[in-house]
C-alpha cells in the first residue's frame, strides 16, 4: 500500500488508446487509495490530465514550476514554450504547418557551466543567461520560473 509512486515515462511507448486506459488506470487508483504520483514524462500532454501541479526541468535544472492549468494558459520559460509548441493539435488547419525545431547545442549534463542550461537553445538567451544560476522566482498565481527575463 504504496503512499508514493514514481512514474518514469510509463505510457510512453504506447499508443494513444492504450495511453488513454492507462492513465485512466493510474487516475481511479490515485483517487481510491489517496496516491502522490511524481509522473516524469516529456510530453506535456499526457500530464495535463493526470497532474494537479508541473515542474518542468532541463538537464536536471528546474525552470518553472505551475499548477497545470496556469502553466497551460500562462507558460514562462522558453523551454516550457518549446515542450507546448511541440504537442500536436490534431486539426486540418494544422495541415502542411511547419513545426517550429529547436536548434543549438545540447550543454553536457556532466559538468555543466553556470547559468541556464537551455541558453544555448533559447533564442531569447544573452549574456545575462549565462555565468551564474537562476532560482525559481514567485510570478503570482503559485507560478515560478528561471528565468532572466522575470527576474
Amino acid at each position: 500500500d504504496p503512499k508514493f509512486i514514481v512514474c518514469d515515462e510509463p505510457v510512453s511507448a504506447l499508443d494513444v488508446s492504450i495511453q488513454a486506459q492507462i492513465l485512466n488506470l493510474l487516475m481511479d487508483l490515485q483517487e481510491e487509495r489517496g496516491l502522490t504520483y511524481v509522473f516524469i514524462t516529456h510530453d506535456l500532454s499526457v500530464v495535463k490530465h493526470i497532474s494537479d501541479e508541473i515542474v518542468v526541468m532541463y538537464l536536471g535544472q528546474c525552470v518553472e514550476r505551475a499548477p497545470t492549468k496556469e502553466l497551460f494558459a500562462n507558460p514562462m520559460h522558453p523551454y516550457t514554450q518549446a515542450l507546448l509548441e511541440a504537442i500536436p493539435i490534431p486539426s486540418l488547419k494544422n495541415r502542411g504547418k511547419k513545426r517550429k525545431l529547436l536548434t543549438g547545442e545540447v550543454v553536457s549534463p556532466i559538468d555543466p557551466k553556470p547559468g541556464c542550461r537551455f541558453a544555448p537553445r533559447c533564442k531569447y538567451a544573452t549574456d545575462a543567461c549565462r555565468g551564474r544560476d537562476f532560482q525559481l522566482k514567485d510570478q503570482g498565481n503559485g507560478h515560478q520560473v528561471a528565468c532572466v527575463q522575470f527576474e
